[in-house]
């Protein structure tokens, strides 16, 4: 759907035909609502960007492939400090990346955070 109303639509529609096979699902669905549609407040050419998981995807693959070779962390701390410099490292290389989209309503994103 485009709009929020229209995907508020749907899941209502969606939580009345499933309510009561899956009840605890919809329960579930119904308390987090207020948030599960937040992307809609920002500009269409962003959503995208916004409820996508490809960036965590990228990043986790980062750290399978740079992890494998260790095989052993020694403690629990040193797995945290290879996860911090691998995040801080994936960080500087693409700091200045602009997302999809994202370049084309800079001016409005801005605007939120005045």
């Amino acid at each position: 759907t485009t709009n929020k109303e229209d995907a508020i639509a749907v899941l209502h529609a969606f939580c009345t035909k499933w309510g009561k096979v899956y009840s605890h699902v919809i329960r579930s669905l119904k308390a987090i609502e207020p948030d599960l549609l937040v992307f809609y407040n920002y500009p269409k050419q962003i959503r995208a960007s916004i409820y996508s998981t490809n960036m965590i995807e990228s990043f986790n693959n980062v750290i399978k492939r740079k992890a494998k070779p260790k095989a052993v962390f020694p403690t629990e701390q040193s797995l945290d400090a290879f996860i911090g410099i691998q995040a801080m490292s994936y960080n500087d290389r693409y700091f200045n990346r602009i997302h999809k989209g994202f370049g084309q309503v800079q001016d409005t994103l801005e605007s939120y955070f005045d």
